[in-house]
């Protein structure tokens, strides 16, 4: 794609396609966001959303997510009081024996200037509040400073206010939609109820469905996308102010003093039922909670408010998925883990692609090409 555009159409209003949507429309781009149900009824509203970029992954990621870190940060200077987005740290440590890490990664992080501290379970209270340091084990953990937290659904809801403000038009009654492409180019979308909005650009932002949407226009994107479980507690008077990432358990404050809970190995015991829908055992949010106790200051009882269990996009490589179809021109996917980090800088860079036809050396490794040439 070379040219520039003047119209766009977003299918997905999770955190990429609002953020990429508000993007174009800033840019005067006239922008249609098309989604199965009320935004944020995805993945976006089953992350835990932790703002980081902690622990080992490839240079040009970490890049990339530090620039998405940046952006909260300009955006929480511009909203200090609200209560969906902070920058209290986060701290995580693994579970005792040899596969433990925390002394490499620590040593990784500090390699790459990353703000850490490796502390003791003893010590941790001069650093941190609300965490029961008997639960830290004897190597260590590592706590990030800089890290913080968003509530995606809210962040979503920002967003779309100034999208609305800017002339976009959120379309939420047609049911699902899928790239429209003639000629070889996506030329906009069609909607399960038949009805076509046609654009300059397409953007595939539909999280888990992407590598098969990808597929059904003949493009290749490596898919490992697991089930995920995200617990929302009751409200609760308690200090714990950092994000922990705990090796039973991971623990992010939320609004009004609620908390989110996740864990792979309680994503892993979600049953899949013969026809797709999802079941999630009560003893399952109990071990949640139970582990969620354990690594709080005073363990406290945690209540169950709500939950939700469903696929969480992660790409077969592991690293985020951005930019045109080589295959199609016009038609643009993003597709990531770390939507909640990436959320801000993806719809910015993705955006500047769509709107100017140029492509962006920050997303040179991340191209979706990469899987064809792989096949």
């Amino acid at each position: 794609m070379t040219n520039k555009i003047s119209s766009a159409v977003i299918i997905g209003a999770g955190i990429f396609g609002v953020s990429t949507a508000t993007q174009l429309a800033r840019r005067g781009v006239k922008v249609t966001i098309i989604n199965d149900g009320p935004p944020a009824n995805g993945a976006s509203g089953r992350s835990l959303s932790w703002l980081n970029s902690a622990r080992m992954r490839s240079e040009e990621y970490h890049r990339l997510r530090m620039a998405g870190v940046d952006r909260y940060r300009t955006l929480s200077a511009k909203l200090p009081d609200v209560d969906w987005l902070r920058f209290e740290g986060g701290l995580t440590w693994d579970a005792d024996g040899a596969g433990n890490e925390i002394d490499a990664a620590y040593r990784y992080e500090i390699s790459l200037a990353y703000d850490a501290l490796h502390v003791q379970g003893s010590d941790i209270a001069k650093v941190t509040p609300g965490i029961d340091g008997r639960a830290i084990t004897p190597q260590g953990a590592i706590f990030n400073p800089g890290e913080g937290w968003v509530d995606l659904p809210i962040l979503i809801d920002h967003l779309l206010k100034e999208f609305s403000a800017l002339g976009g038009v959120l379309v939420t009654d047609q049911g699902a939609a899928s790239p429209l492409v003639e000629g070889g180019c996506a030329i906009g979308a069609v909607t399960a109820s038949g009805k076509r909005f046609e654009a300059d650009a397409v953007l595939i932002a539909t999280g888990p469905a992407v590598p098969r949407m990808a597929s059904d226009i003949g493009a290749t994107i490596g898919d490992g996308t697991p089930i995920a479980l995200l617990i929302q507690t009751k409200p609760l008077d308690h200090p714990l102010r950092a994000v922990l990432n705990t090796p039973r358990v991971a623990v992010r404050p939320a609004p009004n003093g609620t908390f989110s809970l996740d864990a792979d190995w309680a994503a892993e015991e979600v049953e899949v039922k013969a026809d797709g829908s999802l079941f999630v055992k009560p003893e399952t949010l109990q071990g949640l909670l139970t582990e969620a106790s354990k690594v709080m200051e005073g363990n406290p009882v945690l209540e169950v408010a709500s939950y939700g269990a469903g696929p969480k996009p992660i790409p077969g490589d592991g690293e985020p998925v951005l930019g045109e179809l080589q295959g199609v021109p016009g038609c643009f996917v993003a597709f990531s883990h770390s939507g909640a980090t990436l959320g801000l800088i993806v719809g910015e860079l993705v955006a500047y692609e769509m709107a100017t036809g140029a492509r962006h050396p920050m997303l040179a490794t991340f191209r979706p090409e990469r899987f064809a040439k792989a096949s």
